[in-house]
């Protein structure tokens, strides 16, 4: 079956996670936002596509230069549509969402509490763009402090269970979204498989 071009939500399992940002005087913002990736796994550096000036969040990212991506689990699906409501940018979104506040280690603006990871990011570089007349931008963060439930993390390895944590997913349709999660495999494969003589040449990054 042939889609749409626009449909790749329909096909593309994405991660739902909170950004958290501080407008500048200083008013809290949450907001769901499942595009983003990591750029490249030796860099610290992750992307986020956001709908330029529609929103808020965008908005705090440029003028404080920091943000909190926060991963929720499972439990907090009840949460996601609350901070995706359109409202005036003086509205606590956590008190709207019911969500409390997770201290940050690096960075003034807080994290959600309740999920199973955090990163911290300081601004990177923002790519702001047109496309068929509509703004949008690609915002890069650095990564300055990352941290993980310790219940939920193997620290001799780096693995850590996807069955405990039930990461929050979507899938699009035609009238919205569906939530999921995902399953662990058992299937392991190591990095130095992709490389003639087995080596992972990044493998000393991982060393204490």
């Amino acid at each position: 079956m042939q889609l749409k071009n626009f449909k790749r939500e329909s096909i593309i399992p994405l991660p739902v996670t909170f950004i958290s940002t501080l407008s500048p005087d200083g008013v809290r913002n949450v907001a769901p936002y499942s595009c983003l990736m990591p750029i490249l796994r030796p860099f610290d550096l992750i992307c986020v596509a956001t709908a330029g000036v529609m929103r808020d969040t965008f908005d705090n990212m440029k003028a404080r230069e920091e943000f909190v991506i926060s991963l929720p689990g499972m439990d907090l699906a009840g949460s996601v549509m609350p901070t995706a409501k359109f409202v005036p940018p003086e509205v606590n979104e956590y008190e709207l969402a019911g969500l409390e506040e997770k201290p940050s280690q690096k960075i003034e603006t807080p994290g959600v509490d309740g999920c199973y990871a955090w990163m911290e990011c300081k601004l990177h570089k923002i790519v702001a763009e047109e496309y068929d007349n509509f703004p949008y931008a690609l915002v890069v963060g650095k990564v300055v402090h990352l941290e993980v439930r310790d219940d939920i993390y193997n620290p001799e390895n780096g693995s850590w269970d996807v069955e405990k944590a039930q990461p929050l997913m979507m899938t699009e349709s035609n009238q919205g979204m569906h939530f999921c999660t995902v399953k662990d495999m058992d299937w392991f494969e190591p990095y130095g498989a992709m490389f003639p003589n087995g080596k992972d040449p990044l493998a000393g990054m991982y060393e204490d």
